[in-house]
């Protein structure tokens, strides 16, 4: 067990309780929603701890405060998606650094990626990073920034955080990891060697599915400073509105997981057994390729799979159309059942020869387990399979 000091709080303490009845003016216990986009000086050339919206608020450094906490960084900057979460760690490197990014990671990484190197801005390579000797070999080339996405989105593989990052690391790279998926409720890629942790908190931290925000938490106190400052200079910052609601959210985090991983796991176990489905892949099942890794640097297996259905398109159409209960939507990470086929929805952009290489076939349909009744959601999901 870890030793914790006298003031140390447990993770589920800090996302329900921090900076609850901390509101000096009227002992509010809910922290209050500052929407103000101006501060007034205490005197001339005398700012007060805020002076202008966009370079601090105090909603959005509350937010900033508790999900550093639950991560374990030094500092956080919040931004207002999670592609420019991943956009202000790319728009800080030199012109023409090399990044080397998953050959699966999520569609829209791959083009806000592919577009900055079409403008000349960087360098990309992809690389199956489950294959540690084609990674080492990318890593002569140097890059600037090593980009991990664990689990995978769509397929759910798991990659080796603590091994990639001591690779990186040792040929000069800055690593960071997306954990949007798991959230800091079930992974801690900082405490792992990363170097960032960065976060669509659109999605579980959030949880509601009324949110479009990002988040980068830094393990080093200057680089936190140095995003911080970055995005002022951008102006990619966070609304306070969102902010609040975020940290509303967060409050209910640890619960929500586990509810959600537990409807996952049936709901995994049922896709298992039926003839309709040709493949699941969820970390939980016990032959999944990477779960004795999932295991091992994950606190719980989530809430997000996918599956391949044994008819293809035309079987994916059938389902989508019959489902019950889980809605197609894109997105994921809500309190709500979504379903979503990432050829035509999250990962079109990709084009059919760069999803074939990834193994995201025309069949296989993304799943985000929400907290309705677990029967329901079977009952609903029978509905769509017996369609196929």
């Amino acid at each position: 067990m870890t030793e914790r000091t006298t003031n140390e709080v447990q993770p589920e303490t800090v996302a329900a309780a921090h900076g609850v009845a901390s509101d000096t003016a009227f002992g509010a216990i809910a922290p209050p929603l500052y929407l103000s986009s101006t501060y007034q000086f205490a005197d001339f050339d005398t700012p007060r701890a805020y002076d202008y919206g966009r370079v601090g608020n105090p909603t959005r450094d509350l937010l900033a405060e508790a999900i550093t906490k639950l991560e374990g960084g030094a500092g956080a900057v919040l931004t207002p998606s999670g592609m420019a979460a991943v956009d202000i760690l790319l728009t800080r490197l030199p012109v023409g650094s090399l990044v080397l990014a998953p050959h699966d990671c999520y569609g829209g990484t791959m083009r806000l990626l592919k577009a900055r190197a079409g403008l000349g801005q960087l360098r990309l390579a992809l690389v199956d990073q489950s294959d540690h000797a084609a990674f080492t070999v990318q890593l002569a080339g140097k890059p600037a920034l090593v980009l991990i996405e664990t689990p995978s989105n769509p397929l759910m593989r798991i990659v080796d955080i603590a091994a990639l990052s001591a690779l990186s690391r040792a040929a000069g790279a800055r690593v960071v990891v997306d954990n949007t998926f798991l959230s800091p409720a079930l992974q801690k890629p900082l405490s792992l060697g990363a170097d960032y942790v960065l976060h669509s908190t659109t999605k579980f931290l959030n949880g509601h599915s009324d949110v479009i925000a990002g988040a980068v938490i830094a393990a080093d106190g200057g680089e936190a400073r140095a995003l911080r400052h970055w995005a002022n200079v951008t102006g990619a910052i966070a609304a306070p509105f969102d902010s609040w609601l975020t940290l509303r959210g967060l409050r209910t985090l640890f619960a929500r997981m586990a509810g959600q991983e537990r409807n996952a796991m049936a709901i995994a176990e049922r896709l298992v057994a039926h003839p309709a489905v040709a493949r699941v892949h969820y970390p939980g099942l016990a032959d999944h390729p990477d779960h004795a890794l999932a295991r091992r640097q994950q606190q719980g297996f989530g809430a997000m799979m996918s599956f391949e259905l044994a008819g293809g398109v035309e079987a994916v159409q059938r389902f989508v159309r019959a489902v019950k209960v889980i809605t197609l939507a894109e997105s994921l990470g809500g309190v709500e059942s979504l379903v979503a086929h990432p050829a035509t929805m999250t990962h079109v952009d990709m084009g059919p020869e760069a999803r074939a290489r990834a193994g995201i076939g025309d069949g296989l349909l993304r799943l985000s387990i929400g907290l309705e009744h677990v029967d329901d959601l079977l009952a609903g999901l029978e509905t769509g399979l017996s369609a196929c």
